[in-house]
């Protein structure tokens, strides 16, 4: 038999029921020519962007499947299916907010992201703080509780022969008040 015993809130003045929830998320896209380069909603100048039916936002992608995750929603893929034709092109703002969105109609409000981008190439941090405010402006969420860092891997594997991007975010969500 399980137990569920609910986290009780932990000073932060949310209002919540006081049940926290915990998110993990990953996602990698290839590197291809001819395709702009956007990570954490911002345009960043690269002769090469991510291959994807969306935008091909890897770090937007990992904190989606976080959330939904948390929230036990399943995954990033279930919601916005490559195979749908309405989100060929999308801005991952847009599957963020509707992230948001999902997570509102079940009760839930995320307390903080936490995110990582994984990649050799462009140094990403001129851009990290646009992507910092882009992330916690969609997720309601103030500067102070969303994280963006950037690392390489010292050239090894995909992402250090410069093939593509992977993003790693964990987020903590919180169920709302009845």
């Amino acid at each position: 038999m399980v137990h569920e015993t609910p986290v009780k809130d932990g000073g932060y003045g949310h209002g919540g029921s006081g049940e926290m929830r915990v998110g993990f998320g990953y996602d990698v896209h290839a590197f291809a020519e001819g395709r702009r380069l956007v990570l954490g909603g911002v345009e960043i100048p690269f002769e090469r962007g991510l291959l994807g039916h969306s935008d091909a936002d890897v770090l937007l992608h990992a904190v989606c499947d976080a959330l939904l995750g948390a929230a036990a929603l399943g995954d990033i893929g279930r919601h916005f299916p490559d195979t749908d034709p309405r989100y060929k092109g999308i801005s991952s703002l847009v599957i963020l907010q509707q992230t948001i969105d999902l997570l509102q109609r079940e009760s839930f409000r995320p307390v903080n992201i936490d995110s990582t981008l994984v990649l050799q190439k462009p140094r990403l941090s001129p851009y990290i703080p646009k992507m910092t405010d882009e992330i916690a402006r969609i997720a309601g969420l103030p500067v102070s509780a969303v994280n963006v860092k950037a690392t390489t891997t010292e050239r090894l594997g995909f992402a250090g022969r410069e093939e593509g991007v992977a993003a790693y975010a964990v987020v903590l969500i919180e169920k709302a008040s009845e």
